[in-house]
C-alpha cells in the first residue's frame, strides 16, 4: 500500500496564510456591517428626536392656544354674567321708580314698623318733610308739620310715628304739657307698638321738667316693670334713682 506524501512546510505556510487571510476578510466584512448599523439606528434615533421635539412643539402650542381662547371666553362669560346684573339692578330700579310714582298717584298697603294700613298719595312724603326739619333741628316747623300730618291722615300707618316725634319735638321745645297730652294719646291707642318704651321716657322726662316728680317716678317704674330689657328702662333706672 502506497503512502500518500506528507505536506511540505512551505505547503502548510501557504494554506495558513489563506486560512488568515479569509478570517481577516470575515472580519472586516462583520465590522463594515456593525458599522453601518450603527450609522443607521443612530440616524433613526436623531430622526426620532427630531420628531417628538417637532410634536411637543405643536401641542405646546396648540396649548397655548386654548388657554388664549379659554381666557377670551372666560372674558365673554364675565362680561355677559356683568350685563346681566346690570340689566337686572336696571330694572329693579326701574320698577322701584314705578312703583314709587304710582305711589303718588294711587293708594297702597304698607306696613310700617308693625302697623298695616293705606298708604295714601304723597302721604310718606308729608311725614318724611316733618321729619327732616325735626333733624334739621326746626322743632316748630317739624311739630307743625306731624301735626298736620295726624289730622289729614288719622288711618295712617305712620301716625304712630308722627304722634311719637310730634311729643319729642314739642318736649325738646320745652311744651311739656303738649308733649304729655300727645305721648299719652300715643301710648294708649297704640300700647304694643315698639316705639312706646322711648314714648314713655320721653313722657317722664316732661312730667319731670314740668314739676310732677310723682308721676315722672310712676312712669319711669312702669318702663322698668314692662320692659326690662330695653335702653329705655335702663335710663329711666338711672333717672328713677337721681329724683329726690
Amino acid at each position: 500500500m502506497h503512502k500518500l506524501p506528507k505536506p511540505s512546510t512551505s505547503f502548510k505556510q501557504t494554506l495558513l496564510r489563506a486560512f488568515c487571510l479569509s478570517a481577516a476578510t470575515l472580519c472586516l466584512s462583520n465590522n463594515a456591517w456593525a458599522l453601518f448599523a450603527d450609522d443607521d439606528a443612530r440616524k433613526a434615533i436623531l430622526d426620532l428626536r427630531k420628531s417628538l421635539a417637532t410634536t411637543q412643539m405643536d401641542l405646546q402650542n396648540q396649548i397655548e392656544k386654548l388657554k388664549a381662547e379659554n381666557a377670551e371666553l372666560r372674558g365673554k362669560v364675565e362680561n355677559l354674567e356683568k350685563q346681566g346684573e346690570d340689566i337686572s339692578s336696571s330694572q329693579k330700579t326701574y320698577y322701584q321708580d314705578l312703583d314709587t310714582r304710582l305711589g303718588n298717584f294711587e293708594p297702597r298697603t304698607a306696613t310700617i314698623e308693625g302697623v298695616t294700613g293705606t298708604v295714601q298719595p304723597n302721604e310718606k312724603k308729608a311725614y318724611d318733610d316733618a321729619l327732616k326739619a325735626f333733624q334739621a333741628g326746626n322743632l316748630k316747623k317739624a311739630d307743625e308739620g306731624f301735626s298736620a300730618f295726624a289730622n289729614r291722615y288719622p288711618k295712617s300707618p305712620y301716625l304712630p310715628l308722627a304722634l311719637f316725634w310730634s311729643g319729642n319735638s314739642k318736649y325738646a321745645n320745652k311744651d311739656y304739657s303738649g308733649a304729655i297730652a300727645q305721648l299719652q294719646s300715643l301710648i294708649k291707642r297704640y300700647s304694643s307698638h315698639p316705639r312706646i318704651p322711648s314714648a314713655m321716657l320721653t313722657l317722664g322726662n316732661a312730667q319731670l321738667e314740668s314739676g310732677n316728680k310723682a308721676a315722672a317716678k310712676k312712669t319711669f317704674a312702669e318702663i322698668i316693670s314692662k320692659y326690662p330689657d330695653t335702653e329705655s328702662a335702663k335710663d329711666a333706672q338711672q333717672l328713677n334713682a337721681a329724683i329726690k
